[in-house]
């Protein structure tokens, strides 16, 4: 509800007693219809019409600085709905109290429906992180046979084990993003090793692929989560992998001071109306409906985590020529290109 101006309630409280100034009006003229039928002296009549002007304009006057004062106690009681209702100005008449009385049981269900609906979702989260941390146990044992035997159907099988892996990780960090209780660790880490630490889990990619990577030197200490980064610079490698058939992905620093780093690569790139629409839940874009298994959650989830962790993401891209991530790990505002 938004807080009306001067003349609009004037114009509100108007039309809420239409009624009451139509009846008035009619009295005034069968008053005025009498007196001119039996032909009274003007004066007391003049008279007699001033004072009850007097007394009019006396009650409407205390009558409308009631209905503005309880109209911006309204205004503000709905900035704090959510406390409660016991908070509503008194009931003027049967019909508010009956009105109030309303509202009230429509909260309270509603109360009570958020409340089976937050205990239904925690019960759910709690299940799929329970499912997700079980399966790991079988995907590692498939691991462990499959490398008991060097045959190339065996190297094809570990390669859908480790897409596997990928789609558990990611389940497990859409599940645990939105935890208000999700475990921040904030300290400072050698962004270099970070790097590397992700690099080594995708090598065998990079080796199967022959795409070269072009990781430059860095010094940079930056304060992050490390699970949360890791996880985030995952997906982001991950995408350039996936969407690189042949030649190089570069990591580096853009700018060491303002601690920006950047992940280029030169993939399929990602069309120019799909760029302002990458980071919301689902969206696949053009590549997506050409990879039939993108889900659409990796750059959603990265801009999660970079929000909670009050570093920034920045994505240019050219369709055939490549595509730019720049992670800004000291700025707290998001650019999309």
């Amino acid at each position: 509800m938004k807080k009306k101006s001067f003349l609009q309630i004037v114009l509100w409280y108007i039309r809420g007693h239409k009624k009451t100034i139509i009846m008035g009006s009619i009295f005034i003229g069968i008053f005025a219809g009498v007196f001119s039928l039996y032909s009274l002296e003007l004066e007391p009549v003049l008279y007699a019409s001033f004072l009850s002007s007097i007394t009019a304009f006396i009650f409407i006057t205390y009558d409308f600085i009631k209905y503005y004062k309880k109209h911006n106690e309204l205004c503000i009681l709905e900035k704090k709905i959510n406390i409660g209702l016991d908070k509503l100005p008194a009931a003027n008449n049967l019909v508010e109290a009956d009105y109030q009385n309303i509202l009230q049981t429509l909260y309270n269900q509603s109360t009570e429906l958020i409340s089976k609906m937050d205990i239904k979702q925690t019960e759910m989260i709690d299940y799929y992180t329970l499912w997700a941390h079980q399966i790991k146990t079988p995907i590692a044992a498939m691991r462990l046979i499959l490398q008991s035997e060097y045959t190339e159907q065996n190297k094809e099988l570990l390669e859908q084990v480790f897409k596997i892996e990928q789609y558990v990780e990611m389940v497990l960090g859409y599940l645990k993003i939105d935890n208000n209780s999700s475990d921040l660790v904030l300290k400072s880490y050698n962004l270099l090793q970070i790097i590397k630490q992700v690099i080594r889990k995708y090598a065998h990619v990079f080796i199967r692929k022959n795409i070269v990577l072009n990781l430059k030197e860095m010094d940079c200490i930056v304060l992050t989560d490390e699970k949360w980064l890791v996880f985030v610079i995952e997906q982001i490698l991950w995408n350039a992998l996936k969407y690189t058939s042949s030649g190089k992905i570069s990591i580096y620093m853009e700018d060491t001071s303002k601690k920006v780093l950047v992940i280029e690569d030169t993939g399929a790139g990602i069309a120019e109306e799909d760029l302002p629409r990458v980071f919301e839940r689902g969206f696949t874009g053009y590549n997506g409906r050409m990879d039939k298994k993108a889900t659409g959650i990796g750059l959603y989830l990265c801009k999660k985590i970079l929000d909670k962790l009050s570093h920034t993401i920045n994505i240019t891209s050219k369709v055939n020529v490549g595509t730019k991530v720049k992670i800004n790990l000291s700025s707290v505002k998001t650019i999309i290109e």
